[in-house]
C-alpha cells in the first residue's frame, strides 16, 4: 500500500511521455499507451524505489481502466441522442446482422482450416467477431468523426454486437464450461439484453423534461455527483443482466444527450474521459506479456488478414443497405476493425474451460495488432478508400451528355 501512489504516479508519467511522443509525430496515442503498458509489468525490472512491475497497483489500474471505458462510451453517447439513433433502427439491425454473420462465419472457417476442435473454433470465432467499443469510441472522438453520416451505423453495430455477445457468451459458457446449453436460457439472455436496451431508450427519451428539471443544479459538485451516480448505477446494473457495462454507459449518454444540459455535461466529463481512458489502454497493455506471444505469430497474422477482409466487405454491404456512399461504407469497416476487451474475455473463457493454451497468446497478439492497426487505418481511411476505388471503380465519374443542336420549325438554327 505504501508504494501504490508512487506506482500510479509512475504509470501516469509513462503514459504522458508516450502521449507527448505520439503528438510530436502526429500519430494516434492508443498504440503508444498499449505498448508502454506491455513494456512494463511483471516481467519488467525494479530500479530503486521505482517498481516497473506495478505489483501493488495492478488491480487499481485495472479498475481505473474500467472507468475509462465507461467515460469513453458515455461521452460518445452524448455526441448523439436517442431520437437520432432510433430513426436508423431498421438499417442498424440489417447492418449489424450483416457484420456479425460475415465476421463470425470467417472466424469459424479460420478455426476449421487451422485444424482446431469445435470448442476452440467457437472461441476463435468469438475473438474475431466483436469490436472494441473503447478503441472505436476513442478514435471517433479524436478524429472528430462523430458528425459523419456513417457514425450512426458504427454506433448501432457496436450496440448490436453487444446483444450478440450476451447470447454468445451464454452459448459458449454452456458448451465450454458445462458441455450443455439450453435454448430457453439463450433466448432468455437475449431477451433481457434487447429488452433492457430498448426500454431504457424509450423511457429515457420520454423522461427528458423530468431530467431537465432534476439536473437544473447550480453547484457543479452536486451536478457531477448526480451524473456520476446515474452513470455508474446504470452501467453496473447492465452488467447484472449480461449487457456490457460499457453499453450501459453508452445508453446513459444517449439519454442525457436529449436534455438541455448536454453541453454542460460534455464539458465537465471531458477531463475524466481523457485521464481514465488513457489508463484503460495502459492497463490493457499491462495485461499482455510480450514474452509469451511468440508461438502464436502466424496464427494471429492470418486472423488479422481475415478480419480486415471481413470488415471491409461487411462495412461496404452494411453501408449500402443504409443508403450510404461507398466512401462512408468503407469508413464503417475500417473504423470498427479494432479488437480489444471483448476478445480477451472470450480467450479467458476458453482458459477457464481448459481449452488449448494457444488461445491466450493468440488472442493477445491478435488484439494488439488490430488495436494498433485500427486507429491507423481509420486515420488514413481517405487514402485507403482512394486506393480501393481505383480497383473497384465505386465512384464512377459522370460523363456529361453531348448536346446536339436541333433545328427549329422554321428551318433556321
Amino acid at each position: 500500500m505504501d508504494h501504490m501512489i508512487l506506482e500510479i504516479g509512475l504509470a501516469v508519467i509513462l503514459i504522458a511521455l508516450v502521449g507527448l511522443l505520439a503528438s510530436k509525430i502526429r500519430f494516434s496515442v492508443i498504440p503508444f499507451y498499449i505498448l508502454i503498458g506491455m513494456a512494463v509489468g511483471p516481467h519488467a525490472p525494479r530500479i530503486g524505489n521505482l517498481d516497473f512491475r506495478f505489483i501493488h497497483s495492478m488491480e487499481l489500474i485495472e479498475f481505473m481502466g474500467r472507468l475509462g471505458v465507461l467515460f469513453l462510451l458515455f461521452y460518445l453517447g452524448l455526441e448523439f441522442s436517442v431520437g437520432r439513433l432510433m430513426k436508423s433502427g431498421r438499417s442498424i439491425a440489417i447492418g449489424g446482422t450483416i457484420y456479425i454473420i460475415i465476421n463470425f462465419t470467417l472466424g469459424l472457417l479460420f478455426g476449421w482450416m487451422n485444424g482446431f476442435p469445435v470448442a476452440e473454433m467457437m472461441v476463435i470465432a468469438g475473438i474475431t467477431t466483436i469490436s472494441s467499443s473503447a478503441i472505436v469510441a476513442k478514435v471517433l472522438v479524436d478524429l472528430k468523426r462523430t458528425a459523419n453520416p456513417e457514425t450512426e451505423m458504427i454506433l448501432g453495430i457496436i450496440m448490436f454486437e453487444d446483444i450478440f455477445l450476451a447470447v454468445y457468451i451464454s452459448v459458449l459458457s454452456g458448451l465450454v464450461l458445462s458441455d450443455s446449453s439450453t435454448l430457453g436460457g439463450v433466448l432468455l439472455s437475449a431477451s433481457y439484453a434487447l429488452g433492457f436496451m430498448l426500454l431504457f431508450l424509450v423511457i429515457g427519451r420520454k423522461a427528458a423534461p423530468l431530467l431537465n428539471k432534476v439536473l437544473n443544479i447550480r453547484s457543479n459538485e452536486l451536478f457531477l455527483l448526480l451524473i456520476f451516480g446515474f452513470l455508474f448505477l446504470v452501467a453496473g446494473f447492465s452488467e447484472t443482466i449480461h449487457v456490457a457495462e460499457a453499453i450501459g454507459a453508452l445508453l446513459v449518454g444517449l439519454v442525457l444527450a436529449e436534455t438541455v444540459h448536454m453541453k454542460r455535461i460534455e464539458h465537465m466529463i471531458l477531463p475524466f474521459r481523457d485521464f481514465f481512458g488513457a489508463l484503460f489502454f495502459f492497463s490493457f497493455g499491462l495485461s499482455i506479456n510480450p514474452l509469451e506471444l511468440g508461438g502464436a505469430v502466424w496464427l494471429s497474422l492470418g486472423a488479422v488478414v481475415i478480419t480486415l477482409i471481413g470488415n471491409i466487405v461487411a462495412g461496404m454491404l452494411a453501408g449500402k443497405s443504409a443508403g450510404l456512399s461507398p466512401k462512408s461504407s468503407a469508413n464503417i469497416g475500417l473504423t470498427i476493425v479494432s479488437r480489444g476487451e471483448f476478445s480477451i474475455i472470450m480467450a479467458n473463457l476458453g482458459k477457464a474451460g481448459g481449452l488449448l493454451e494457444l488461445l491466450q497468446p493468440f488472442a493477445a497478439l491478435y488484439v494488439l495488432i488490430l488495436a494498433i492497426l485500427g486507429p491507423l487505418l481509420t486515420k488514413e481511411s481517405r487514402l485507403i478508400y482512394k486506393g480501393m476505388n481505383a480497383i473497384f471503380k465505386w465512384d464512377k465519374k459522370k460523363v456529361p451528355k453531348k448536346t446536339v443542336p436541333v433545328k427549329d420549325l422554321t428551318g433556321e438554327g
